[in-house]
C-alpha cells in the first residue's frame, strides 16, 4: 500500500484495523482468571488429541503425522489469524483481478479507493464473526511472527478464549466440561487434516477451481452484488420472484461450474463438521460428565441467534447453510458408522473418489452401495 499504482485489491491491515476497532469486548474477567482459562484450553487441546485419535482410528498406532500448533488467542488474535488466512487463499484471484483493473482507465485510482473500501467491508464482517466463533483449524494458514503454523504450509488450531467464557456463563454450564467439549470438536478438525494427508490439497484445490470460475469483470461483479442485495432485502419487484429467493449472498453469486463446485465443497464440509459433532458427542459421555447437558443447551442456541440483526446476517453470510452442514453431515456419520461401523466408515478418507457426493449425505444408503458393496462384489 505504498503507492496507488501498487495498491492491493484489498487493504489488508485497514480489514484488521476495521476488524479490531469494532469488535465487541469480550466478557468481564480477571488476569488472574483470564490466566487460568488460557492454561485448562491448553491441558484440554493435547487430552483431547489423545481421546480424539483412539475413538476415530484414524491414525494408525506407531505413526505420528506432522505437529500443528495450538494457539489460544483471543478475538483481535482470530481476526488477525483470519485476514492471513484470507489473504494467502484469495492471492491468485486479487492478482488476476488486479492485472484486469490495471488495464482500463482510471484503474489505479479506483483500485485504490476500493481496496479500502474492501478493507473496511471485510473488517465488519469480521468483527462480527470474531465474537461468536469458539473455535477453529485453519487449514491454510501462513505462518506468521506472532501466528506460527505448522512446517508444511498450514494448519493451526485455535481456541478463542473470551468466547468460549462468553457461551458457557450464558449456557450456565460447566466451565471445564464446556472447555473440553469444544476442544474435542476443533481437535477433530485437527486429525482430519492431519491423519488423510491428501485433504488439504484436495479442498485447496477445489477452492481454487471455484475462485478461477470468478467473473473478474468489476462490472458484472457488481451487478451480481446488487441482484443479491436486492434478493435479500425483499426488492425485487413483485412477480418477479425467482430461484434465487430463499439464499444467501454466498449462494447467489455463482456461475453455473461455481455450482457444481459448491455442491462438492458442500458434501466435503458437511462431512468435516457432522464427522467433528459425531466425535465431540461420542467421546463425550465418557470425559465430559455434562455432556447431555451441554449438547442440549447448545444446540438450542445455534438454531435460536442472538437477535433479529443476528438472524439477518446470519442469513447473508450462508452461517444458516453451515448449520445445516453441522445437522446433515452428523446424521451421515451416525448412519453409515451404525451400519458398518467405524473402520468401514473411515473409508470415507482413502481418496477423493470416496468422500461422499451432496446427493449421498442426504442419503447414507448410496454412499454404502457405492463405496461398500461396490468393492464387495
Amino acid at each position: 500500500m505504498t503507492s496507488i499504482g501498487g495498491a492491493e485489491m484489498v487493504d489488508w491491515n485497514l480489514a484488521v484495523a476495521t476488524a479490531t476497532r469494532l469488535v465487541r469486548p469480550g466478557p468481564e474477567i480477571s488476569r488472574e482468571e483470564a490466566r487460568e482459562v488460557v492454561a485448562e484450553l491448553r491441558r484440554h487441546a493435547k487430552s483431547a488429541e489423545e481421546h480424539v485419535r483412539s475413538f476415530t482410528r484414524m491414525i494408525p498406532d506407531g505413526t505420528e503425522p506432522e505437529d500443528t500448533p495450538v494457539l489460544v488467542v483471543d478475538r483481535a488474535g482470530w481476526i488477525k489469524a483470519n485476514v492471513a488466512g484470507f489473504r494467502e487463499l484469495l492471492r491468485p484471484l486479487l492478482e488476476k483481478m488486479q492485472d484486469r483493473r490495471g488495464n482500463s482507465p482510471g484503474g489505479a485510482v479506483l483500485g485504490a479507493v476500493g481496496g479500502k473500501v474492501t478493507g473496511v467491508e471485510l473488517g465488519m464482517l469480521l468483527s462480527f464473526l470474531a465474537s461468536r466463533v469458539l473455535g477453529q483449524y485453519e487449514t491454510f494458514a501462513p505462518a506468521g511472527r506472532d501466528l506460527p503454523a505448522s512446517a508444511g504450509g498450514g494448519g493451526r488450531l485455535l481456541l478463542v478464549a473470551p468466547n468460549i467464557v462468553h457461551v458457557e456463563r450464558e449456557l450456565e454450564v460447566d466451565p471445564h466440561d464446556f472447555r473440553l467439549w469444544v476442544a474435542l470438536h476443533e481437535e477433530t478438525h485437527r486429525t482430519q487434516f492431519t491423519g488423510v494427508p491428501w485433504l488439504r490439497d484436495h479442498l485447496q484445490g477445489e477452492i481454487q477451481s471455484f475462485l478461477d470460475e470468478t467473473d473478474v469483470d468489476p462490472m458484472t461483479v457488481l451487478e451480481r452484488l446488487r441482484e443479491a442485495a436486492q434478493s435479500l432485502a425483499g426488492g425485487r419487484p413483485e412477480g418477479e420472484a425467482g430461484e434465487d429467493d430463499g439464499r444467501s449472498l454466498v449462494e447467489i453469486v455463482q456461475t453455473p461450474a461455481q455450482r457444481e463446485i459448491l455442491g462438492r465443497l458442500t458434501a466435503v464440509m458437511s462431512l468435516l463438521e457432522g464427522h467433528a459433532d459425531y466425535v465431540m458427542d461420542g467421546v463425550g459421555p465418557e470425559v465430559v460428565s455434562s455432556v447431555g447437558e451441554i449438547r442440549e443447551k447448545f444446540q438450542q442456541r445455534r438454531a435460536r441467534g442472538a437477535s433479529r440483526l443476528d438472524q439477518a446476517l446470519r442469513k447473508l453470510l450462508g452461517l444458516d447453510a453451515k448449520l445445516r452442514q453441522y445437522r446433515d453431515g452428523e446424521r451421515f456419520v451416525r448412519a453409515v458408522v451404525d451400519e458398518v461401523g467405524m473402520d468401514g466408515f473411515n473409508r470415507v478418507w482413502t481418496s477423493p473418489n470416496t468422500l461422499p457426493t451432496k446427493a449421498e449425505i442426504a442419503a447414507p444408503e448410496d454412499w454404502i452401495a457405492r463405496v461398500h458393496r461396490k468393492a464387495e462384489s
